[in-house]
């Protein structure tokens, strides 16, 4: 199986190179800059689990010669609208597509341009970053990549892909409701990300603060409006997404806080606009996310008029 893997960052960068370290058939497409940095330096993973540096295929847009059968997209959301154009030449009738970016926008968005018939769902679950260097730093052990038939069936081509997926160095779930999979993420990113800007900290500086209320009040609204939307979140999920956002002492903050504190662009349309339009379009109130969603739009207009 040909994979292409658009975008060699934290996520497409380390679960990539962990197909092509497995001896799969893993090409990158990258833009030019980070082409000529991993054809000098090789893709570099520092990991927990052990560093390597690999020498996989690098292709940038125009060096596209024909279709893949997998292509694995890992850009940030704000920048999947740019890299439609790029990776349309590696999209053929019998192309798959495993995007694994937040929210659920870009579902729509490579449904319209490359056909519902060809997309898949996919969830990834990694802590990870860029160093000055331009190395993929996985910062815990923590290495999962989900996927699944949209409908839920247990097709040929899915049962193909697991089998690739499978023993590549990384925790890999076939998922016969991924869709609910994706939705439950997107409710945990959204509210460890509505949390962590809003308050400006991290889980357990906002514990400190007195804040696990307002923590537990934002995971009310993005379940309310994933219910809404038909994929009502599991118990499960929800008694660990109420732990993870009010323990007591936790480093953990989101990316979205990491990206704001470091003037960085934000995937906040994506993961906290994108879920509070819903809302208003199911008529459920969200006023802690509306608060985030303007704090993060007056955010972003300041950076681009900086």
């Amino acid at each position: 199986m040909r994979i292409l893997v658009v975008g060699a960052g934290s996520t497409g960068g380390y679960f990539g190179g962990r197909l092509s370290q497995a001896a799969r058939d893993v090409t990158f497409l990258v833009r030019p800059n980070r082409a000529a940095r991993l054809r000098a330096r090789g893709l570099e993973i520092l990991s927990p689990l052990g560093d390597v540096t690999l020498h996989p295929g690098i292709v940038t847009a125009d060096e596209i010669t024909g279709p893949y059968d997998l292509v694995l997209v890992s850009v940030k959301a704000f920048a999947l609208e740019a890299a439609l154009a790029d990776v349309a030449p590696a999209i053929g009738p019998d192309t798959m597509i495993l995007p694994v970016l937040n929210g659920m926008k870009h579902m729509d968005l490579l449904a319209t341009r490359f056909g519902a018939e060809r997309l898949l769902g996919g969830v990834c679950k990694i802590m990870g970053r860029i160093d000055d260097e331009g190395r993929i730093v996985q910062m815990s052990p923590l290495q999962e990549l989900t996927y699944g038939e949209t409908d839920g069936t247990r097709s040929a081509r899915i049962e193909a892909l697991d089998a690739v997926m499978q023993g590549a160095g990384f925790d890999a779930h076939l998922s016969d409701h991924i869709l609910l999979d994706m939705w439950e993420k997107w409710v945990f990113l959204a509210s460890l990300g509505a949390t962590t800007c809003l308050l400006r900290g991290s889980i357990g500086e906002v514990a400190a603060a007195g804040g696990k209320t307002i923590a537990l009040a934002i995971v009310a609204e993005s379940t309310a409006i994933a219910q809404a939307a038909g994929f009502d979140p599991r118990p499960a999920f929800l008694a660990w997404a109420q732990a993870q956002l009010t323990t007591d002492g936790s480093p953990m903050t989101s990316s979205l806080y990491r990206d704001l504190s470091q003037g960085n662009p934000v995937e906040a349309d994506q993961i906290i606009g994108d879920l509070a339009a819903r809302a208003r379009a199911f008529g459920i109130p969200t006023p802690l996310l509306e608060a985030v969603g303007v704090a993060l739009k007056l955010y972003e207009n300041r950076r681009a008029q900086a």
